[in-house]
C-alpha cells in the first residue's frame, strides 16, 4: 500500500529580517507536521569585501527544539555559546539540539567569503518533547563519510541516512524523538520505494530536479509533499538531477507554542525563555 499525497506546498519567498529565504513550512494551510515545525531553503552569496564573521546570520538564541542544517552547496561556519566551532561543507549536516538554551551564529567560512562563494542550505526545525526541552544543549556534526549510505536497487539513487534506522542500517545521530531522515540524490534518474515506519508522519522536500511520486505524479523542485497518515510505502522516480529530503517522524502529540526562536508548550514557558535569554542564561557568543 502506498501513502497518498495530502498536500503539495510550494516554498514561498519570505524576508527574515533582511535575509531572504524560501519557506515551505509553516504555511497558512499547514502550520506543522508533528514533529517538524519549519523548513527553510536559502541561497546566499558571500563577498570578499567584508570579513566572513560580518556576513550570514549573527548570534541568536534558541530553546526547546533542534535546528538542523543540511549543507547543499558551499560551507557553513557554526559557532555557539557552548564553545562549538565547526565548518560544515557540501553534503554535511549540522544538528544542534538547543535544549534549555543556546546562542549560535551561522556564517560563511573565511575560505568561501574569500572567493565570494555561494552557500545553499536547507534548515529544518524539529520539535522536542516537553520532557526533553530543558535538557542540556548538544551539537552534532556529521561529515560526508560519517553518514551511512544505501543505494536504490537500480543503483541510481544514493541515500544518506541522516537520522534513525533503515533496514539493518543505523544512523549515529542522537535525536530527542523517533525520526527517519534520508537525504537522497539521483545520479542518472532512478527508482526507490521507501518503507515508512508505522505511525510516522512523512514529507518530502525537493531541493532540485523533479520527482515522480507513485499515485500522484510529477513534482518539481522547491515543493514540499506532505503524505497522509495511512501506513504504507512511498515510491519515487527521480530525474537525473534530483536531490530531496525524506523527512519522517513519530508525532510527539503535545501542545506547541512558538515565539521567534523559542518553541515550548505554554506562553508562560516562552516568557521565561525570553527572560532567561535577556539575563544571559543561554550563554554569550563572542565571535573571533
Amino acid at each position: 500500500m502506498h501513502k497518498s499525497v495530502k498536500y503539495l506546498l510550494p516554498s514561498e519567498a519570505i524576508d527574515m529580517g533582511g535575509i531572504k529565504v524560501k519557506q515551505a513550512l509553516p504555511t497558512q494551510k499547514v502550520d506543522q507536521l508533528d514533529p517538524f515545525l519549519l523548513l527553510h531553503h536559502g541561497t546566499f552569496t558571500s563577498t570578499e569585501d567584508a570579513p566572513a564573521r560580518h556576513q550570514g546570520i549573527g548570534p541568536h538564541p534558541h530553546r526547546g527544539f533542534s535546528p538542523v542544517t543540511f549543507v547543499i552547496r558551499g560551507e557553513v561556519h557554526h559557532r555557539d555559546s557552548r564553545s562549538n566551532n565547526q565548518i560544515a561543507k557540501e553534503g554535511e549536516v549540522q544538528w544542534m539540539f538547543a535544549g534549555a538554551g543556546i546562542v549560535h551564529s551561522e556564517r560563511p567560512s573565511e575560505d568561501l567569503a574569500r572567493v565570494s562563494g555561494t552557500q545553499e542550505i536547507v534548515q529544518l526545525w524539529i520539535n522536542a518533547p516537553a520532557a526533553a526541552k530543558m535538557n542540556q544543549p548538544k551539537y552534532q556534526y556529521k561529515s560526508e563519510g560519517e553518514i551511512p549510505v544505501f543505494t536504490s536497487e537500480d543503483g541510481q539513487i544514493i541515500n544518506k541516512l541522516v537520522a534513525g534506522n533503515y533496514g539493518d542500517i543505523q544512523s549515529s545521530m542522537q535525536t530527542e524523538s523517533e525520526l527517519l531522515i534520508i537525504w537522497g540524490k539521483s545520479i542518472l534518474g532512478g527508482h526507490q520505494s521507501y518503507d515508512i515506519p508505522v505511525g510516522y508522519n512523512a514529507m518530502i522536500y525537493i531541493v532540485r530536479g523533479n520527482l515522480h511520486i507513485k499515485g500522484y505524479g510529477k513534482v518539481s523542485k522547491e515543493n514540499l509533499i506532505i503524505f497522509d497518515k495511512n501506513d504504507g510505502t512511498i515510491t519515487v522516480t527521480a530525474d537525473e538531477n534530483a536531490e530531496f529530503l525524506l523527512l519522517c517522524g513519530k508525532p510527539i502529540d503535545e501542545v506547541v507554542v512558538k515565539q521567534g526562536p523559542f518553541v515550548m508548550n505554554s506562553t508562560t514557558e516562552i516568557m521565561v525563555a525570553m527572560r532567561d535569554y535577556q539575563m544571559g542564561k543561554m550563554g554569550i557568543l563572542i565571535e573571533e
